[in-house]
Order: structure tokens, then C-alpha cells, then sequence
């Protein structure tokens, strides 16, 4: 079983000045991915937080140290804005980079956007979790989590081999 967690990332949707779409634009994707009606993958935490550089970090420790989740997916918050804070609190929180996805999910977005060259996409490594850095918006999402699935699900068995 590949468990996943979710922490979407937003100062005004914490706020409740308008929906979180984040969270539920994972949720629905993974719901529809074959592993997860095979039992394989479950989203087991979600969590919507205002950006706020320690808390982001806190949140992703506590999903990998405490909850030991096998994989660890933020929405929200790599954008160029001062208030962008994701990459910077991931970056404090992993162990290892690893900026193959990073350099993926730019490029996978520039196919839709030329504003994808101001993305701060990563992703990293804490301890055996992965540790992904998704843009907020829905559209987004469902242009660049479909492309990267299977490198997810390849990475929490690879890392659980023994």
C-alpha cells in the first residue's frame, strides 16, 4: 500500500476567501488511477494551511516522521510571489533533492504555459518519503501529476525493496 498525503498551500483559502481546489483536484485524480482501486494507493492526510514558511515544514516533517507517509504532495505556493514559500520550507524539510521532477514538471508545464518558466517546482527525499512541490491551481495539477504517477509509484517501491 502507497500511502499519500496532501497539504495544499494558501494564505486566502485558509482564509476562506475562496475555495481550496488543491485537495480535492489530488484526491480526485488518485481516486481515478487503477492503483487505487486495486487497494495500492490511499490518500491517508490532507491538509489546507496559509503559506507560512515554518508551518509548511512542520507539516511535511510531521506527514514523513510521524505518520510515515510514503509520499508527501503540496499544492500551492511555487510561484515568483514573496508569499511562495513551498520550495523554501521543502527545501529546509528533505534530505535530497531531487531535481529531475522539478526540471520535468516545468517543462511538462510549459507545454500550457509560458508562466511555468516562473515555477519553483521540486521535489526531494526525507527519509524513505517523496516529497513533491505541485502548483495550486486544478488545471495545473491535471496536467502534471497524470505525467508523473508512475515515477512516484516506482520511487515507494523502490525505496520499500528489501
Amino acid at each position: 500500500m502507497i500511502t499519500i498525503g496532501i497539504i495544499s498551500i494558501s494564505d486566502r483559502a485558509s482564509k476562506k476567501v475562496y475555495e481550496d481546489k488543491g485537495i480535492s483536484s489530488v484526491t480526485s485524480f488518485i481516486d481515478d488511477h487503477p492503483s487505487s482501486s486495486l487497494g495500492k494507493i490511499s490518500i491517508e492526510k490532507s491538509i489546507l494551511i496559509p503559506d507560512d514558511l515554518e508551518l509548511i515544514k512542520e507539516k511535511i516533517i510531521e506527514y514523513v516522521d510521524k505518520y510515515k507517509l510514503d509520499v508527501i504532495i503540496t499544492t500551492g505556493g511555487t510561484g515568483p510571489s514573496k508569499r511562495d514559500l513551498t520550495p523554501n520550507a521543502t527545501r529546509e524539510a528533505i534530505e535530497e533533492e531531487l531535481p529531475g521532477f522539478g526540471e520535468y514538471m516545468r517543462n511538462e508545464s510549459l507545454k500550457y504555459s509560458k508562466n511555468a518558466i516562473l515555477s519553483r517546482q521540486l521535489a526531494g527525499i526525507r527519509k524513505d518519503s517523496i516529497i513533491l512541490n505541485l502548483p495550486g491551481n486544478p488545471k495545473s495539477i491535471g496536467e502534471i501529476l497524470p505525467s508523473i504517477i508512475e515515477q512516484i509509484i516506482h520511487f515507494v517501491e523502490e525505496r520499500n525493496k528489501d
